[in-house]
């Protein structure tokens, strides 16, 4: 059975934190009989994802990409004129210059502390019910604490600066809540980045002691719910990104090992990427795409938002910049993943039919693809260059990815986290990765060709490599500590 997330009219889904705990008493037990049946309960986990997939197939997903300088865009459709698209509202972070009252990304700080909220809901209201089996009582324990987890480590990624900013990260990074919070009687404060680390861990490690072999839900693939195997390659993830490097190899490793997953082979790496509807054979984690309950359609997708191209009126915003293309050779097979296609542009009021790159990894009805397999090899790699451990490891590591793409091997581990950084922009550019690899290797933003903001470049490090609070949750809240810079 194919796995569907339809709209559920819950009041879990649709009633926000705040509005929900603003409710008298009797309304507020309403919840409670949300929670009063298993097949309630089931709707309720359905929904975190539900409303995972809806933010990370949104502005979410481009953001990493954007930023670092794997996207150019095509021409407006009604004008053919080249310029940064009004219809996406992400100019101001493309220029490095979002203001808190009127964030692009506002709507992300936002649902993501509503899908904590959910998360925390969904802990709170399971515990001890008797009409659930223990098993599924705990997977659901398990995922939702993955889920929860997942979204404080992403929003400290957008708000916080990385890891090792400072020396010892005790730079600010975010508020870390786990329970509900009381609108009006709560005024939670961000915690330091070392204890919002500590607190994502603390989350993880219990999740991975909960999980069972059953998926809370029981239905559809398994790559679209955490799982014990997908949840360590996004500890995996998520210990790189916070220079946890022992633990980013534990789990990288575990996974590479463990997990039944192979990498998808050479001759069919590019036909795995353009299946219309059909997750790449080594994904580990991907949201699927929601569809209608009547006709069992697509209602959206990271292609469809993005980057499809399906005839000369009908194409999306978001292509690759010559910059992504300038770093693949010409024996790469993964430079055929980017197309040119002609497409009329105006210039000084002539029209021209110039070439637009559109990826094929997207094309057709994919879910939002988060994690696979070709990134454990990446981080593996990582993580032991950066012990120090043993660098032919590493060395090795990143030439099964290189020669996978029809790259030679490389035979000296000089120069290896840098080649290490320029194969992850390769192999996951559009995955949405590459701010987050620049950052974390305390690189500059360069952006040349195809840039088209007013601020191509930016030194790190700097104010503007995190957004801004959005300015009402800095005036709802006492408490809470604008970034520097807004």
């Amino acid at each position: 059975m194919k796995n569907r997330f339809y709209y559920i009219i819950m009041m879990l889904v649709l009633v926000s934190c705040s509005d929900f705990l603003d409710q008298e008493p009797s309304e507020q037990r309403s919840i409670k009989e949300q929670f009063s049946t298993e097949e309630n309960i089931d709707q309720a986990v359905n929904g975190l994802y539900y409303q995972i997939e809806g933010v990370l197939s949104h502005k979410f997903f481009i953001y990493a990409d954007l930023i670092g300088g794997n996207f150019t865009f095509t021409p407006q459709k009604h004008d053919h004129v080249l310029e940064v698209p009004t219809a996406i509202a992400i100019d101001q972070v493309y220029d490095f210059n979002d203001q808190q009252d009127e964030s692009d990304y506002s709507s992300f700080y936002q649902d993501m502390y509503e899908l904590i909220n959910a998360a925390n809901l969904v802990l709170e209201y399971t515990q001890g019910v008797d009409f659930v089996s223990a098993d599924k009582l705990t997977q659901i324990k398990a995922e939702s604490l993955a889920i929860r987890a997942f979204c404080h480590y992403l929003l400290s990624l957008f708000y916080a600066q990385q890891y090792g900013y400072t020396a010892d990260a005790s730079h600010l990074g975010i508020v870390y809540n786990t329970h509900t919070i009381v609108a009006g009687e709560d005024y939670p404060t961000r915690e330091t980045m070392s204890r919002t680390w500590e607190l994502i861990q603390a989350d993880m490690d219990e999740a991975l002691k909960s999980f069972t072999s059953e998926s809370a839900l029981g239905y559809g693939p398994d790559y679209s719910w955490f799982n014990s195997f997908n949840t360590k390659a996004l500890y995996a993830k998520m210990a790189l990104q916070m220079n946890d490097w022992e633990k980013a190899y534990e789990y990288a490793n575990d996974v590479i090992l463990n997990s039944g997953v192979n990498l998808m082979p050479k001759d069919d790496y590019l036909q795995e990427w353009v299946k219309p509807a059909e997750a790449v054979s080594e994904v580990l984690l991907e949201f699927s795409a929601p569809r209608t309950a009547e006709e069992g359609e697509i209602r959206s997708s990271v292609g469809l938002s993005w980057f499809n191209y399906i005839d000369e009126n009908n194409y999306q915003e978001i292509v690759a910049s010559g910059d992504l293309l300038n770093m693949f050779s010409e024996n790469d097979i993964r430079k055929l993943l980017y197309a040119p296609i002609d497409i009329k542009t105006s210039i000084d009021n002539v029209d021209y039919m110039l070439p637009y790159y559109f990826t094929w990894k997207f094309q057709g009805e994919p879910g939002t693809l988060y994690l696979r397999l070709s990134e454990m090899y990446l981080i593996r790699a990582e993580a032991t260059a950066r012990l120090g451990t043993d660098e032919n490891a590493a060395l090795n590591d990143l030439n099964t990815i290189r020669e996978r793409a029809g790259l030679d091997a490389l035979t000296t581990t000089e120069n290896l986290l840098e080649e290490i950084f320029d194969e992850r922009r390769r192999e996951l550019a559009f995955e949405g990765n590459l701010f987050f690899d620049i950052v974390r290797y305390k690189k500059d933003v360069e952006r040349n060709e195809g840039c088209l903001s007013r601020v191509c470049n930016m030194e790190y490090p700097s104010n503007y490599f995190v957004l801004p609070i959005p300015g009402s949750s800095v005036t709802l809240n006492e408490n809470m500590i604008q970034n520097d810079g807004y």
